[in-house]
């Protein structure tokens, strides 16, 4: 049986090298938070909401191929009730449709219309400068050396949830 991790308090003495992993994980999280934030702040003028710009940018990464929504649902970890919910506010706003699957006629697959491009060329136009402004201080080798760990890290993470 494996020793259970203390998770360690301020101010107590450890090993600095031990605590890599720990802190790793609160500042991504933190920063995950953060941004998600300031991009909810930014992209409210375009009247479009964190959950449905999240779901617009998980779509977007299979241009003309859709995602089944119970995939998206599992990527962006959300119950299928919820992004149905989701969906439906997107398709009236004439962002996306959705289609049965050709290989599973019960699954429905989401597109984006061409409405929802623009929308996402919109988005765009207001996140790009705002990625620039968060990496400000960052030399490419530095946002390089970051994509790539935390590239292992998502990968390590898939393969311990059995996705890889």
């Amino acid at each position: 049986m494996t020793r259970p991790v203390a998770i360690p308090r301020a101010g107590d003495p450890t090993d600095e090298s031990e605590l890599n992993w720990f802190r790793l994980g609160y500042l991504v999280h933190d920063v995950s938070r953060m941004r998600r934030t300031l991009y909810d702040q930014h992209l409210k003028t375009l009247g479009i909401t964190r959950s449905q710009w999240w779901v617009l940018a998980n779509i977007s990464r299979q241009p003309g191929k859709g995602v089944v929504s119970s995939t998206l649902a599992r990527d962006i970890d959300v119950g299928k009730v919820t992004l149905s919910g989701i969906v439906d506010r997107l398709e009236v706003a004439g962002y996306v449709y959705r289609r049965p699957d050709k290989k599973d006629k019960r699954a429905k697959r989401i597109y984006i219309t061409d409405s929802g491009y623009q929308l996402i060329d919109e988005m765009r136009t207001i996140i790009e400068p705002l990625n620039r402004r968060i990496c400000a201080d960052m030399t490419d080798a530095e946002i390089h050396a970051t994509e790539d760990g935390l590239a292992k890290v998502k990968a390590n993470l898939k393969r311990m949830l059995g996705e890889a």
